[in-house]
């Protein structure tokens, strides 16, 4: 621009300004004359600009500052909205685990009592159990369907209510024929019975009479609960398996040969079947007479290991089998006294008062130490041949007697080395009778000697009678 001219001036279009409004006519070119309107160049047009939309836009990034950094006023409701999405599932997840896993316990809990409250109605409507799981110990008595149907002279229709909880002892009932009595007392029955199936055994069934209270069943469930507590043993009456869904109780058993000690004892007495006889013979001897003591010794052993006590150890209840070898049986009395060792009797009934120690007479108390007192009456029985103990005197008297301190005497027929053992375990102090193991140890010492400890040449017959019955006692 020159100054100073009358002219009008002309200005040079700046080629620094860019974005020049879009309504402002250009300049006139330089060589055209300003006055001449024809030479004026049109004016540029260029497209007006977008209206705004009044409706929502697509989402988009968040805007910049021209240095590139986002506008955190715009994306703090996003940042809030992503903390709120993620955080508020979590906790609500953490609240929510303690209740949802107590409910699903409840839930499973609640089922569980259903399918047994199910299954014990099931069983307990049952005649007999087709699919049950047999015992290892069973031997033969594994569940065989039967190819005929058999009878009994048991069959009931009442039930007992009792549903044991460890199902594998039960056997079909119909399963066993009966062949005959082995045994009778005043309120039970032992059976001598043939399984059925593909392979048939002898067993022996331990049943009630019809006149049975209560007290004789619940002694009965006692016997069975007892005896699945033991692992078989060549010196202990092994339990087969049970029937005990419906009257009559069944107890099944091994078959032992040649029945009760106290029989076998009387008959071969009775029969003058001994002698200080060896080598092959079926007379008693002393060396068998040993024996029977220390088989005794080892069952109880085995016993007194699993915290049993037998309560009525005496040879009515040792039973003979194959090669004269004794196995402790009749498990009525017996307890599982594992935890305390000390059973205390509550309940009345016939007591085998002959056998019984002191502290068992007087105090109820039972102990494996009153066992180990029993077994030195077994003992004397033994040597003997099953003469019952305390010769010549009533109940009352035995039981007098013994606590002011009498012992049976040695028999003359005895010599001291057995005597002194059963003499050790009627101590008057429990803690200072022999254990079972060291009466083993001491029996199987009498063994190795093979010597003729019991003089049966000598045998006084006549100073020796066998008591079938008094009243109040067991015999």
């Amino acid at each position: 621009m020159v100054k100073g001219s009358d002219s009008p001036t002309i200005t040079m279009p700046p080629s620094s300004v860019v974005n020049a409004p879009s309504n402002v006519p250009d300049p006139p070119h330089p060589y055209e004359f300003l006055s001449n309107p024809w030479f004026r160049r049109p004016p540029k047009t260029t497209p007006p600009p977008e209206p705004l939309s009044s409706s929502p836009a697509a989402p988009t990034d968040a805007p910049t500052t021209p240095s590139g950094e986002r506008n955190a006023t715009d994306s703090s409701p996003r940042q809030q909205l992503d903390w709120v999405s993620t955080v508020f599932p979590l906790i609500a997840t953490v609240a929510f685990a303690p209740v949802f896993g107590v409910i699903l316990w409840l839930l499973r809990r609640r089922c569980r009592v259903q399918e047994k409250l199910k299954a014990e109605k099931k069983l307990s409507e049952s005649r007999v159990s087709e699919d049950l799981e047999p015992n290892p110990h069973m031997s033969v008595l594994y569940l065989q369907r039967p190819r005929t149907a058999h009878s009994n002279r048991y069959e009931s229709g009442e039930t007992t209510g009792v549903i044991p909880e460890n199902r594998k002892w039960e056997f079909p009932r119909h399963h066993l024929r009966f062949l005959g009595l082995l045994g009778e007392g005043c309120f039970g029955q032992v059976w001598k019975c043939e399984t059925l199936g593909d392979s048939e055994a002898l067993v022996a069934v331990k049943t009630l009479k019809e006149n049975a209270s209560e007290k004789e069943k619940k002694d009965l469930l006692n016997e069975i609960e007892v005896m699945k507590l033991l692992d078989p043993h060549p010196n202990v009456v092994t339990l087969l398996g049970c029937c005990t869904d419906r009257d009559p109780l069944f107890l099944i058993m091994e078959y032992v040969q040649h029945g009760k000690l106290q029989t076998y004892l009387r008959e071969s007495r009775a029969e003058r079947q001994y002698g200080n006889l060896h080598g092959g013979s079926r007379h008693l001897t002393s060396r068998d007479l040993t024996a029977f003591a220390y088989h005794v010794a080892k069952g109880m052993e085995y016993l007194s290991s699993k915290g049993i006590i037998h309560r009525d150890l005496a040879a009515r209840n040792i039973l003979v089998g194959d090669n004269k070898t004794c196995k402790v049986a009749d498990f009525g009395f017996a307890r599982d006294v594992i935890i305390n060792h000390v059973y205390e009797r509550k309940s009345e009934g016939r007591l085998p008062i002959r056998w019984m120690a002191p502290e068992s007479l007087y105090d109820n108390i039972y102990t494996t130490k009153t066992d180990v007192w029993s077994f030195g009456v077994v003992m004397w029985e033994i040597v003997t041949l099953g003469s019952t103990p305390y010769p010549g005197m009533a109940a009352g008297d035995v039981m007098h007697r013994v606590r002011e301190g009498y012992r049976m005497e040695k028999p003359d027929h005895c010599k001291r080395e057995v005597y002194n053992i059963l003499f050790y375990c009627w101590d008057e102090d429990p803690l200072k009778r022999p254990t079972f193991g060291e009466l083993v140890r001491l029996l199987d010492k009498l063994l190795v000697g093979e010597n003729d400890y019991i003089e049966l040449d000598r045998f006084p017959d006549h100073a020796y009678y066998n008591v079938t019955g008094l009243s109040g006692e067991k015999l």
